[in-house]
């Protein structure tokens, strides 16, 4: 798989891999999530809905069922490994019709689940809620992506650690299936100085010397910065990447050209006030990673229903005739 962008001081200067995304890769992105760690959110996610009496089970029976799952907005499918763990803790079972990173042109027919009709129904508003949050936020790195490759830019769309308490997974995911890049995990994949922390240790320089006492060899170093002054203070100090966090892009593209004249191998991120309106205005040629929080923050769920169709019959995206 392609890594994640990772400068080094005194290497040639820094050049980004290609986004995650590809539709060759999009089949290959769920080998990225543990079976097991599939299963514990599968589970804690229906826990959560249904912790006590399923009272509907009741009304529906256990008898064999069938339904069929219908994308009613455009945007790009992601998040069929979540909706297939969804349901394997129900003991049904989910065929899919389309692949995952699939433009869809509403009204489509993405899948078939089956399954005991009390537990069809009761892993539903669960595994569409996954699948429409996930689909959403590949569609907006998906967006995000194009606009950026349609200014000529060869730089990294990536997301940040702006992401839903508890279904980070899903987000980060979600972001990959769209071409972009995930950023950081976690506080452990990059130790990222910010703003706080330089404050803290006293300034720029002390807080990279604590930074690099902590990555050692394994981990990157980037320092977040105001201005051309603590962007040329960091990469003085060792950092790996600079953040230029809120320049206004009149601002921005100077500053990064001064710093990577004098230091061509520091990777340059921006980040910050950042849409999927704007973001043309902030790709240029000495700027290598794009964050944006809006991504994971901001983006719009799809709309998927989940019908049930007698055996036999042809499934429709709706339940009742009017």
């Amino acid at each position: 798989m392609p890594k994640q962008p990772c400068p080094t001081h005194g290497a040639p200067p820094f050049n980004p891999d290609p986004p995650l995304g590809s539709p060759d890769l999009h089949s290959d992105l769920a080998l990225l999530l543990p079976p097991t760690t599939l299963a514990a959110l599968a589970g804690a996610w229906l826990q959560e809905d249904c912790p006590g009496l399923n009272y509907t089970a009741l009304v529906t029976g256990a008898a064999p069922s069938q339904a069929a799952l219908w994308a009613k907005s455009p945007g790009v499918l992601a998040g069929r490994p979540f909706f297939d763990a969804i349901f394997a803790q129900l003991n049904c079972q989910v065929s899919w019709y389309l692949p995952e990173g699939s433009k869809l042109v509403p009204v489509a027919k993405v899948a078939e689940v089956r399954g005991p009709a009390h537990c069809l129904l009761l892993g539903e508003r669960v595994a569409l809620n996954t699948l429409a949050r996930c689909s959403g936020v590949a569609s907006a790195a998906a967006y995000a992506v194009e606009a950026a490759r349609g200014t000529g830019w060869t730089g990294c769309v990536a997301g940040t650690r702006k992401t839903t308490p508890g279904f980070r997974l899903v987000e980060k995911y979600g972001l990959l299936v769209g071409g972009a890049a995930s950023h950081r995990y976690d506080l452990g994949g990059l130790v990222m100085v910010k703003d706080n922390h330089i404050v803290a240790a006293g300034g720029v320089e002390k807080a990279v010397r604590g930074a690099q006492r902590a990555a050692n060899f394994a981990l990157k170093v980037e320092v977040e910065c105001s201005s051309l002054q603590e962007a040329v203070e960091a990469a003085q100090a060792g950092a790996d990447l600079v953040l230029l966090d809120n320049f206004m892009p009149e601002e921005l593209h100077p500053t990064a050209a001064a710093l990577k004249a004098q230091f061509p191998s520091v990777g340059v991120e921006a980040s910050g006030g950042i849409t999927l309106g704007n973001l043309p205005q902030f790709c240029g040629p000495h700027i290598d990673v794009i964050s944006l929080g809006m991504l994971t923050q901001a983006a719009q769920a799809l709309d998927f229903s989940l019908k049930v169709f007698a055996e036999g019959a042809t499934p429709v995206p709706h339940t009742r005739q009017s």
